[in-house]
This record gives structure tokens, C-alpha cells and sequence, in this order.
């Protein structure tokens, strides 16, 4: 048992100069938090009342106090002619986790993917909209959101997905979610509770994609990614794929129309489900986007989507189609799913219904087309050596760099000058034949291509 601890410093130890309150509940609250945070372990003695009175600039009255009252919660064990000492231990899993981390310091240049362009946000037109529903919602909307999502959006999300998107959908099988990733995340825990053990999986493709699938209990089989899209004659047994057909991350390329054929017959045949990502199709520059596999087969296919890309990833609204027949076990999984904000979703309807979703869509597609082209032709001036692959679409492109480069240090000496990149190898399950690096251009200011490209060439 350890001895009397007199050389702790308890003035420092216990600060009394917290929020208002009574200064014998703020010494018990300061105790308190150090047995917690085993800063004094089980047999600590601790200082007789008068010393610690003396030491904190208090009376013993007040030491005694907060004793008492720790004696009384079990914390503290008080014996006559003996010193007080702590009694009780926090368990492994009772310990408070340990500070946050300081956040990272945001980059002068950030060419990561995945993010669009915050600037951009309608904040005026989604703060009209917001106003609006809270002016003219009933009172009862303010109860308990509707699961699978307020009918109002999903019905807006429908009647979207089959003008824009060709996608075949009514407003019953469209369920509102936090994203793609928890929309995928729930559809893996009903193909679990079917039987399914392994779902197959782009390579590369987004990391998180990847943990929803693990997290569902599932086993994450790669499959690789070549200039056509997806190897469909490489899904082997397995009964359920993820895809992003319309522009697949990070390659770029688009699900051609005899992979298309393939991977619906191949759903088919093996009564399997197919789950479209569908994460940023909106954004092609060159053309019209193709249409969704799941128009042309929505008995088979999942079809996911949200407005992380379009607007922004601070409003948590995504969605997901189910094929009819996979609505019970989708319910009987996940039973107590929870959605969004109603005033959110209500307001996103209202922000599609009125126009203002597609004029949002029209204006950034211009910017995000400009900012792609002064990319392109930055790189082509500065890195001569290098390449670009993708369509031209979505939020980001490939850079190759050829040669003997080493991305990792790469991307850590960038970082360290204010640069962040993101290494193609963090994508892949296996090490990618030629190195390369994913460039995000969504939420880089258009003032910032030419000198990040600078600063990109002098770093290699």
C-alpha cells in the first residue's frame, strides 16, 4: 500500500479556481476527478486535514467537508488514529480517455479528395429554406422523425433520382441516412443476416467503404480495377459487390457498357446484389453522365447517394434505394436506424423542389470544370514527366509520376511545407504498379492551383 504521498504538490493537484460553487464541493470535485483519473490510486493517503488546509489557503472545515462527503460516495475510507486513504479504483474501461489530440493545422494547399468546394455553399438559399420549413412545418413534425426518412424527402429523392439519374425508384424504397457510408454499413448487416460472408469490393477504392463492410461482420474481397472498370470475371462465389460505375475512385473510369451487360447478368445469375455508389456522378464536364446501373436492374441493384459532394458533408443527409424483396431483412437488421434532422431533410426537399439544388449544381460544375483544366495544364507545365489518367469528372484526377518516386516520404514532405497529398497506394490492397498520387481539386481555391503545382514540382 503506498505510504502518505506529502510530496505532492496539492495546491497545483487540486484547483479550486473552477466554475462557482460552494469551495468544499469544488475540493470533492477536484478529488473526485484525480481517483477517477487514477491520478491517486487505490491506498493513497491523503494529507492530514490541517496540512492540506494550510496548503490549499483554506479552513479545515472545508477540508473536512469535501473528506466527508468522499468518504460517504465510497471513494475515500476514513480510521480513527490512521490516515484517510483513497478506497476505490477505476476499472480499465471506467478510465477517461485521454485528451483529444490538438487538430492538425490546416494546409496552405489541400489537394486531398473527396471534398468540394466549402466556398461555395448556398448558405443564403439553404438558410431560406431553413426559415421557411420553421415557419410553416405543423407542430407535430417536431416529434419523432419517421424512420427511414421524412416522406417528403424521400419522394423529392425519388422523383431526383429518376429525372436525373434514370434511376428506377418510388418514394417507399428510398431510405434517408447520415451518407453512403452508414447506407452501406446497413445494407452489409441484412446481407449478413441472409447468409451472405464475403462482399467483393473495387481495388482500389475508398477506405471507408471497406470498414463498412468489415464492420458488418463481412469479408472484403478485392477486385481489381482496370481501364474498363470493375473485373466482373473476377467476383469468383461471392453474392455482393461494391461499385461506383459512373466514375470509379479513384481511377477515374467509367463502368464500361460491356461491363455494365456483365456485371447485371452476373447479379443475375448468382442472385446477388450489387451496390452502386453513385457518390458524385453529377460532376462530368466532357458529357452527360451515364445513367445508373440500377435503372437497368432494380430488382438487383442498391443504389446509394448523398449530398456530401454536391453540398456538403456538414449536413449528414444521404440515401439509399433497396430493391423491394430486400426490405425486410434490411428492417429486421437494422431496427432502430436513425435519420437525420426532419428540419434538414424537410429543408432539402424544399431546396431541390424549388430549383435551387440544380441552379447550385449548374453554377459549381462550371467552377469545378475551370478548376480542372488549370490543374491539367499546370501539371503538364511544371511535371512534363508525369501523366494524367481519369475522365474528366468528379472532384479529383490521377497524377503518375513514373520513375523511382517514393510517395510516402513524398506525401510527408509536403505536408511538412503546408502541402497535402494523398498517396494512390492508401486506396489499394495491394502496392499500385507505377507511383502515383489522387489529386483532389473540389475545395482548392482557384488562386491556389498554380503555385500548389509549384510547390508540388520542387518537392520532387
Amino acid at each position: 500500500m503506498p505510504e502518505s504521498q506529502t510530496n505532492l504538490s496539492w495546491d497545483v493537484l487540486l484547483d479550486l479556481s473552477g466554475p462557482a460553487g460552494a469551495r468544499h464541493e469544488r475540493l470533492a470535485g477536484a478529488l473526485r476527478s484525480a481517483v477517477r483519473d487514477g491520478v491517486l490510486p487505490v491506498g493513497t493517503a491523503l494529507p492530514p486535514s490541517r496540512k492540506l488546509a494550510t496548503d490549499l489557503g483554506c479552513s479545515r472545515w472545508l477540508v473536512t467537508q469535501a473528506y466527508g462527503q468522499l468518504v460517504a460516495e465510497g471513494y475515500l475510507e476514513a480510521r480513527t488514529g490512521a490516515a484517510t486513504r483513497v478506497s476505490w479504483s477505476p476499472g480499465r474501461d471506467e478510465r477517461r480517455p485521454p485528451a483529444a489530440r490538438v487538430a492538425a493545422p490546416v494546409p496552405r494547399y489541400d489537394l486531398a479528395p473527396g471534398v468540394p468546394d466549402l466556398r461555395a455553399f448556398p448558405r443564403r438559399r439553404w438558410a431560406d429554406a431553413l426559415r421557411d420549413v420553421l415557419t410553416t412545418m405543423p407542430h407535430t413534425e417536431f416529434g419523432v422523425p419517421p424512420l427511414g426518412g421524412h416522406p417528403r424527402l424521400r419522394a423529392v429523392v425519388a422523383e431526383y433520382l429518376r429525372r436525373c439519374r434514370g434511376a428506377s425508384a418510388a418514394p417507399r424504397d428510398v431510405t434517408i441516412c447520415a451518407g453512403v457510408t452508414e447506407g452501406v454499413t446497413r445494407v452489409c448487416r441484412a446481407l449478413a443476416a441472409r447468409g451472405v460472408t464475403a462482399v467483393a469490393v473495387e481495388d482500389p477504392s475508398w477506405g471507408r467503404t471497406r470498414q463498412a463492410v468489415a464492420a458488418a461482420g463481412l469479408t472484403v474481397v478485392p477486385v481489381p480495377v482496370d481501364e474498363d472498370g470493375v473485373r466482373v470475371d473476377l467476383l469468383g462465389g461471392t453474392r455482393a459487390v461494391v461499385v461506383t460505375p459512373a466514375h470509379q475512385f479513384p481511377t477515374g473510369t467509367v463502368l464500361a457498357p460491356a461491363r455494365r451487360a456483365a456485371l447485371v447478368a452476373w447479379a443475375r445469375d448468382v442472385d446477388g446484389l450489387v451496390l452502386e455508389d453513385d457518390y458524385d456522378a453529377e460532376f462530368r464536364y466532357d458529357r452527360r453522365p451515364v445513367g445508373t446501373v440500377q435503372g437497368m436492374a432494380p430488382a438487383h441493384v442498391a443504389l446509394f447517394g448523398s449530398v456530401s459532394k454536391t453540398l456538403s458533408p456538414a449536413l449528414g443527409i444521404g440515401w439509399h434505394v433497396l430493391p423491394p424483396a430486400w426490405t425486410e431483412s434490411y428492417q429486421a437488421a437494422n431496427p432502430a436506424a436513425a435519420t437525420p434532422s426532419v428540419v434538414d431533410q424537410l429543408a432539402l426537399a424544399a431546396f431541390i423542389d424549388q430549383g435551387g439544388y440544380d441552379r447550385h449544381l449548374r453554377a459549381v460544375r462550371l467552377r469545378y470544370r475551370s478548376r480542372r483544366d488549370a490543374l491539367v495544364a499546370a501539371l503538364a507545365t511544371h511535371l512534363p514527366d508525369s501523366r494524367t489518367t481519369g475522365v474528366a469528372a468528379g472532384l479529383h484526377l490521377l497524377l503518375h509520376l513514373g520513375g523511382a518516386v517514393d510517395t510516402g516520404a513524398l506525401v510527408r514532405r509536403a505536408a511538412a511545407e503546408g502541402l497535402r497529398l494523398v498517396d494512390l497506394a492508401a486506396y489499394r490492397s495491394t502496392p499500385p504498379e507505377e507511383p502515383a498520387l489522387v489529386l483532389g481539386y473540389g475545395n482548392l481555391a482557384d488562386n491556389a492551383v498554380l503555385p500548389a503545382v509549384a510547390l508540388l514540382a520542387s518537392l520532387l
